[in-house]
C-alpha cells in the first residue's frame, strides 16, 4: 500500500490514517481509535498549552474519527479556539469541525457566532468566505437570527470582492430556504437585484439563484429583475462562444446561467414593456435557431448544454402561453427529438410536448405527431418512456382521434407493464367517457377494458359505467345484452360479474324476452360466478336475485331455494348470512306492490365530478390532469352524474364502502347517499362502520380544503364551554372516533383523520327526539393566539334537523405552528321554541399531527442526548389512573400518533417513543419516555423536544391517559 499522503505536514495524522487502514478487524480498528481517543483526551487536559498546530492536528483526528461513524463528546471548546487563529488551515479545520459536529443547540454557538463576526468584519475575504461557508453549512434558526442582517449587507456592499460576494449570496439562499421569517430583503432589494449587471458572471450566477429563491415567494418585491434578466439574457445569447470565454462550456456560452435566467423568468408573465417583450422574443427565437445548427463539437458535453437550455426556453415558451408562431416552433423542435437515439431526450421530448397538447395554440400541430408518439408507446425499452408516450396520447386526445388513441391505449394495455397498468386504465376511462357520442362505444370500451386489465380497474370505474347506464335509457337495453354476452366467457374477472350483476339487476327485463337470455337463463349464469367470487361481490349477486324476484316473479322458486340452503342462511360470514336471511324473509311476506316499492330502480344520479378524474388526479398529483370533462349540456346528457353510481351500486347491495378514512385528506369525491333517515336508537351507527360519512365533497378543492364555503359566524354570543370539555377532549387525544357529547335532545358523533400537518374532522350531529330542530346553525373559532396558529375550515349545516335524524358537518384543519388552545364549537338550535346553545372544545391537539419516526437504539440515545436544554424537557410524576394493563399502554402510545420503539430502553418495563409533529411553519421532534412502577402504581413521563411548548403540551396531554 502506497503511504499516506502527509497533506499540510500533520505526519501524526498520516500515521494515524495509515494505521486504521492496515486493521485487519472491527476490533483491531475500535482498540486503535479508543487509544488515540484517550491520547487526544490527556493532551486537551494537561497542563501544557498546546500550540496552534497540535489543536489543529488532534482536531482533524476527531474529525477523522467521526467521519467513521464514532461518536465524539469532546474537542469541541478546542475547535472553537481554533476559530480566533490567524492562520488559514488552523481557521479552516476549526470550521470544518464546527460545521459537521456542533449542532445547533450547543452551549458554544455563542462563542462561534462571536468568532464567525470577527471573521465577517475582518474585511480578510479568505476568513469572510470561511466564515460564510460554516453560516450556511449549519444553517440553523439561531445563524439566521444572527446574521440575517449582516449578510445583505456585504454581498452588496461596493468593496466586497467578487468571491465573498458569491459565498454571501449562496448562503444568504440557504438562511432563507431554513428560515424565511428571518430573512427580509426590505432596503436591500433593488440592490440585490441589480446583481444582475455585475460584471463578474460568478457573482451574477450566485446572485440569480438567490433572486429566484426570493421572487417564487415575493414576486411583486423583485419584479424590476425580468428587465434585467431579459437584457443579461440577450447579451449571453447573441455572444459568441470566444466573448465569454472563461464561461464558456464547449462551445456554448454561460449554459448554467442562462437557464437559471430563463428559470427566473418563468417566475412572472410576459413582460409589459414592448420593449423587453420583443427583445425577449428575439432571444427565444435565437435559441430555437440555434438547435437546428449543426454542433460545434460532437462531444456529449456540448449536446448536453445546448439542449438544456432549449428545454428551458420551450419550458418558459409553454408558461407565457401567448406566442403562437413560438409555441409551433417548440412542438416542431420536439417533434424532431421524438425519435433522437439519445433515450434521456426522447423522455424530455415528450413530457414537454404533454404540456403542450393543453394550449390553443399548438394543440393541432402536437396532434400531427401521433403515429410516432403510437409507435414509442409499442416499441420503446424504457418504461418511462412508453409511460410519458401514454400522458402524450391522453393530452393530445379530442373528437377527432378519440377512437384511435382508446383502440391503441387498450391493444396496449395487453401487454403494458404492471406499473403503469392502473394508471392506463384510468386514461382509457376518462376519455372513452369524454369523448363518447355512441354509448355503445362507452359500453363496448369499459367492459373491453375490464376484460383486458380487471384486477387494474378500480372501483370507480365499474362505478362510474353503472352511473352513465343508469342516467341513459337509451343504452340501458345494449349494456344488459353486453354484459350478459361477456359473462359468458369461461374466464371472467371479478369486475365483470359486479357490473353483470348490477346492470342485470336493474336491466335484465329488458333483454328477456330473448329466450336465449330468459329470467332463468340470467340467473343461472350470474349463480355459477357465486362461488368464485369474494364476499363483496357475492353480497351485490345476492341484491342482484332479489331483484330478479321483483322483476321475474317465475324465478322466485329457484332463487329461493338458494337463499334457504345451508351455505347462505347458515353462511360463517355475517354479512352474507344476514342477507340471505332478509331476503328470504322479504321474498316471502312482502306483497307484489311492497316487493316493487321496496325494489325499485335506481333513480338518475345527481351530476358531480368523475371520481375517476378525481383518483387520477390523485395518482399523478392536481396539476398534471390535462383532460377536464366538459361542463353544462354535454356534460349532462353524457354522464347524468357524477360519482353516486359506485355508491348506489353499493347501496343496492347493502355491501360496505370503503372507509374514506382511507383518504380523508385525498380528492375522492365518492359520497353515498342516505337511504332511510336512521332512527334515534342507531344515530351514530356510520361514524363507527366502514361506511364512514356520507356527505358530499361538492365544494372541496384539490387540497382537500373547502373552496367557497367561509367559516359561519354566530349571529348571537356563543355560550361558554361545558365545564365537563376539558375531560371530553381529553378522551380524544389518543383515539380519533367516538361520541364527543350526548345529552337528552342531542348526539354529536366525530370522526376524523390527520396526514402531516392537515386534517379532516366529521361532526355527527343526531336529534334524539322526534320534534325538529329549527334555526340549527354552528360555529368553529379560535380564541386568541389559536388564530394564527391553525386554520379551520367548515361547511355550514342544514339549519332543519328533522326528528330522529342525522346531519353531518365536515371541518378542514391546517396546523399552522404548535398551539395549546382547542377550537370551540358552538351549536345553537331551537327546540320547542327554546334556544339551545352549547360549547364544548372540539378535540383537536397538537398530538394529532404527529408523524410516526422509527429509530434504533444508538440513535435514540444520541438525540436524546442533544435534547438535553431544560427548556427542552418536561417531566411528570404521577399516580396510575387506570389499571397498567400492557396492551391498553401501548395502544394509547400508538393512538398518540408517535412511533413506539421495541427494545431500545435497556429496562424492558419502560416504553419510549418517537415523532415529528408536522406544522406548516416547522418540524418538531420528539422523543418519549415512560417508566411505570407497578409496585407504587406510579408513572414517570418524560418529553424532550425541540420547543419548549410542545414538550410541555404533550406531556399535560399524555399524564392524563394513564
Amino acid at each position: 500500500m502506497p503511504a499516506v499522503s502527509k497533506g499540510d505536514g500533520m505526519r501524526g495524522l498520516a500515521v494515524f490514517i495509515s494505521d486504521i487502514r492496515n486493521c485487519k478487524s472491527k476490533e483491531a480498528e475500535i482498540k486503535r481509535i479508543n487509544k488515540e481517543l484517550a491520547n487526544i483526551r490527556s493532551k486537551f487536559k494537561g497542563d501544557k498549552a498546546l500550540d496552534g498546530y497540535s489543536k489543529k492536528k488532534y482536531v482533524c483526528k476527531l474529525l477523522f474519527i467521526f467521519l467513521l461513524g464514532h461518536d465524539i463528546d469532546f474537542g469541541h471548546m478546542e475547535a472553537v479556539n481554533l476559530l480566533s487563529s490567524n492562520k488559514y488551515t488552523e481557521k479552516q479545520i476549526g470550521y470544518l469541525f464546527i460545521s459537521v459536529l456542533v449542532n445547533s443547540n450547543s452551549e458554544l454557538i455563542r462563542l462561534i457566532n462571536n468568532a464567525i463576526k470577527n471573521d465577517l468584519s475582518s474585511r480578510n475575504p479568505t476568513f469572510m468566505c470561511l466564515a460564510l461557508h460554516c453560516i450556511a453549512n449549519v444553517g440553523s434558526r439561531e445563524m439566521a437570527e444572527a446574521f440575517a442582517g449582516e449578510i445583505p449587507r456585504i454581498l452588496v456592499a461596493g468593496d466586497t470582492m467578487d468571491s465573498v460576494k458569491q459565498s454571501a449570496a449562496l448562503c444568504l439562499l440557504r438562511l432563507y430556504k431554513a428560515s424565511p421569517d428571518l430573512v427580509l430583503m426590505g432596503e436591500w432589494t433593488s440592490r440585490v437585484v441589480h446583481l444582475l449587471n455585475d460584471q463578474h458572471m460568478g457573482v451574477v450566477t450566485a446572485a440569480i439563484s438567490l433572486i429566484t429563491c426570493l421572487s417564487s415567494k415575493n414576486p411583486d418585491e423583485f419584479k424590476t429583475c425580468v428587465s434585467l434578466a431579459v437584457s443579461r439574457l440577450s447579451r449571453i445569447v447573441s455572444s459568441a462562444s470566444t466573448d465569454l470565454q472563461d464561461y464558456t462550456y464547449y462551445f456554448v456560452p454561460a449554459p448554467w446561467l442562462s437557464c437559471k435566467l430563463l428559470r427566473l423568468l418563468q417566475c412572472y408573465p410576459p413582460p409589459e414593456d414592448g420593449a423587453v417583450k420583443g427583445r425577449l422574443v428575439e432571444c427565444l427565437e435565437t435559441i430555437l435557431n440555434k438547435a437546428q445548427e449543426p454542433p460545434k463539437s460532437k462531444k456529449v458535453q456540448h449536446s448536453n448544454a445546448k439542449n438544456a437550455i432549449l428545454f428551458e426556453a420551450i419550458s418558459l415558451i409553454i408558461h407565457y402561453d401567448s406566442e403562437p408562431n413560438l409555441l409551433v416552433r417548440a412542438c416542431n423542435q420536439l417533434g424532431q427529438f421524438l425519435q433522437h437515439r439519445e433515450t434521456n431526450l426522447r423522455y424530455l421530448a415528450l413530457e414537454s410536448m404533454c404540456t403542450l397538447a393543453s394550449s390553443e395554440f399548438s394543440h393541432e400541430a402536437v396532434k400531427t405527431h401521433i403515429e410516432t408518439v403510437i409507435n414509442a408507446l409499442k416499441t420503446e425499452r424504457d418504461v418511462s418512456v412508453r409511460q410519458r408516450a401514454a400522458d402524450l396520447l391522453y393530452a393530445m386526445c379530442d373528437r377527432s382521434n378519440a377512437k384511435q388513441i382508446v383502440a391503441e391505449m387498450l391493444s396496449y394495455l395487453e401487454t403494458a407493464d404492471y406499473s403503469i397498468r392502473e394508471e392506463m386504465v384510468l386514461k382509457v376511462a376518462i376519455l372513452a367517457e369524454k369523448y363518447a357520442v355512441d354509448y355503445s362505444w362507452y359500453v363496448d370500451t369499459i367492459l373491453n377494458l375490464i376484460r383486458i386489465a380487471g384486477d387494474y380497474v378500480s372501483e370507480e370505474v365499474w362505478y362510474r359505467v353503472i352511473q352513465i347506464v343508469i342516467n341513459r335509457d337509451d343504452v340501458q337495453g345494449y349494456a344488459a345484452k353486453t354484459v350478459f354476452e361477456a359473462l359468458q366467457a369461461p374466464a371472467c374477472h371479478e369486475n365483470m360479474v359486479k357490473v353483470g350483476g348490477y346492470i342485470l339487476g336493474e336491466f335484465g327485463n329488458l333483454i328477456a324476452g330473448d329466450p336465449r337470455s330468459s329470467p332463468l337463463v340470467q340467473f343461472n349464469l350470474l349463480h355459477s360466478k357465486f362461488h368464485l367470487c369474494s364476499v363483496p361481490t357475492r353480497a351485490l349477486l345476492l341484491s342482484a336475485y332479489i331483484k330478479f324476484i321483483n322483476l321475474f316473479p317465475e324465478t322466485k322458486a329457484t332463487i329461493q331455494e338458494v337463499l334457504r340452503s345451508d351455505s347462505q342462511i347458515r353462511n360463517s360470514d355475517v354479512e352474507l348470512q344476514q342477507r340471505a336471511v332478509e331476503y328470504l324473509k322479504l321474498s316471502s311476506i312482502a306483497s307484489t306492490d311492497v316487493l316493487a316499492t321496496v325494489l325499485e330502480e335506481m333513480p338518475p344520479f345527481p351530476e358531480r365530478e368523475s371520481s375517476i378524474l378525481a383518483k387520477l388526479k390523485k395518482k399523478k398529483g392536481p396539476g398534471a390532469v390535462t383532460v377536464e370533462l366538459e361542463d353544462g349540456k354535454e356534460r349532462g346528457e353524457l354522464n347524468g352524474g357524477g360519482d353516486r353510481g359506485g355508491d348506489a351500486a353499493i347501496a343496492a347491495s347493502n355491501a360496505s364502502t370503503p372507509s374514506p378514512s382511507a383518504d380523508l385528506l385525498g380528492l375522492r369525491s365518492t359520497a353515498p347517499v342516505s337511504g332511510t333517515t336512521p332512527s334515534a336508537g342507531s344515530l351514530l351507527v356510520d361514524v363507527f362502520s366502514e361506511a364512514g360519512p356520507s356527505a358530499t365533497s361538492a365544494g372541496v378543492n384539490d387540497d382537500g380544503f373547502l373552496s367557497s364555503a367561509p367559516p359561519t359566524v354566530a349571529s348571537e354570543d356563543p355560550a361558554p364551554p361545558l365545564p365537563e370539555s376539558d375531560e371530553l377532549l381529553n378522551k380524544f387525544v389518543c383515539k380519533n372516533n367516538g361520541v364527543l357529547f350526548e345529552n337528552q335532545l342531542l348526539q354529536i358523533g366525530i370522526k376524523s383523520e390527520y396526514r402531516q400537518n392537515l386534517g379532516r374532522m366529521y361532526l355527527f350531529y343526531g336529534n334524539k327526539t322526534s320534534v325538529q330542530f329549527v334555526s340549527f346553525n354552528t360555529t368553529v373559532s379560535c380564541p386568541g393566539e389559536l388564530q394564527s396558529q391553525l386554520n379551520v375550515q367548515t361547511k355550514t349545516v342544514e339549519p332543519l334537523v328533522e326528528g330522529g335524524a342525522q346531519v353531518q358537518q365536515v371541518i378542514n384543519i391546517e396546523c399552522l405552528t404548535d398551539f395549546i388552545d382547542a377550537p370551540l364549537l358552538n351549536i345553537k338550535f331551537r327546540y320547542g321554541g327554546a334556544l339551545q346553545n352549547i360549547s364544548l372544545k372540539l378535540p383537536v391537539t397538537i398530538n394529532k399531527f404527529f408523524q410516526p419516526t422509527e429509530m434504533a437504539a444508538a440513535d435514540f440515545f444520541q438525540r436524546w442526548k442533544q435534547l438535553s436544554q431544560p427548556q427542552q424537557e418536561a417531566q411528570k410524576i404521577f399516580k396510575a389512573s387506570h389499571g397498567m394493563d400492557t396492551e391498553v399502554l401501548k395502544a394509547k402510545l400508538l393512538g398518540l400518533g408517535t412511533a413506539l420503539l421495541e427494545n431500545v430502553d435497556p429496562n424492558p418495563e419502560n416504553y419510549v417513543c418517537a415523532g415529528v409533529i408536522q406544522t406548516k411553519a416547522q418540524q418538531v421532534g420528539c422523543l418519549l419516555r415512560l417508566e411505570p412502577n407497578a409496585q407504587a402504581q406510579m408513572y414517570r413521563l418524560t418529553l424532550r423536544s425541540s420547543k419548549d411548548t410542545v414538550s410541555q403540551r404533550v406531556c399535560d396531554l399524555l399524564a392524563e391517559q394513564f
